[in-house]
């Protein structure tokens, strides 16, 4: 398989679909986006799991069918690791919390097409640069 820069902005555009209310709302969406061997460490630490994650993202702060909150973008960077295997880096703003993140997407195959396969958030202290 050849990548193209086309491949990156499907990474970025299924990482910015992610960061959707009405996205982060919708199994049916999430199963699309996110692989079946993902995995997310929250800024907590703690761990996440594919289905862990499908059964908690659409009732978190970011997530409602109706709108409300939204994540908003800033800073987003990518690297080609490997043919299929995007690294994006970027940082979030939700009413007024920061937080710096870092996601892994791959694409095993045109059938499935890009998926987020590693997320982690980190919260930015008040002040930090």
């Amino acid at each position: 398989m050849t990548y193209t820069d086309d491949d990156v902005n499907e990474a970025i555009a299924g990482e910015l679909a992610l960061l959707d209310p009405a996205v982060r709302a919708s199994r049916a969406r999430l199963e699309r986006l996110l692989d079946p061997e993902f995995v997310e460490v929250g800024s907590s630490g703690r761990r996440y799991t594919y289905e862990e994650m499908l059964a908690w993202l659409p009732d978190r702060q970011g997530g409602s069918p109706d709108g409300g909150p939204r994540y908003e973008p800033s800073s987003i960077e990518a690297v080609v690791l490997a043919p299929g295997l995007v690294h994006l880096t970027y940082e979030t703003d939700l009413e007024g919390g920061r937080t710096r993140r870092s996601s892994l997407w791959r694409k095993r195959g045109e059938e499935t097409g890009w998926r987020m396969y590693y997320h982690q958030g980190t919260p930015v202290p008040s002040g930090a640069e």
